[in-house]
């Protein structure tokens, strides 16, 4: 297996365990934060587990806000919205998936705006 200058432990390598954290979202994050110890790794599990986990539950929250407003109101103008609000959050998760592989993958410690910090906080445990 190839190595990173960031490891020194034979096996995968950091950049493509970081990868692989994104790769299905907050699950691949949550499989990686409980098998590999890297700090490098941890982080990286931790920060997709944070912001895919925190934006899904956007979106079911959405979902359910303007699920119930549609039912209740016998309109779709609360449908409208719910459907736009669903779409431009999973723009931003689309958008961050594509980002947060390529920095892990580059060897970055890239840090999302709040959900970095609180991953840091999660990975130093």
């Amino acid at each position: 297996m190839t190595q990173t200058s960031h490891s020194t432990q034979p096996g995968m390598a950091e950049n493509v365990a970081g990868l692989l954290c994104y790769v299905l979202g907050w699950v691949t994050g949550l499989i990686f934060f409980l098998i590999d110890k890297r700090p490098f790794v941890r982080f990286h599990a931790a920060q997709s587990m944070v912001v895919f986990g925190g934006l899904q539950l956007i979106n079911i929250i959405v979902g359910v806000m303007f699920g119930a407003g549609l039912v209740l109101t016998h309109g779709f103008g609360a449908f409208g919205l719910g459907w736009v609000l669903y779409s431009v959050i999973s723009l931003i998760a689309f958008v961050l998936w594509i980002l947060l592989m390529v920095k892990a993958y580059q060897g970055e410690k890239f840090h999302v705006p709040v959900a970095g910090d609180i991953a840091q906080n999660l990975a130093s445990k």
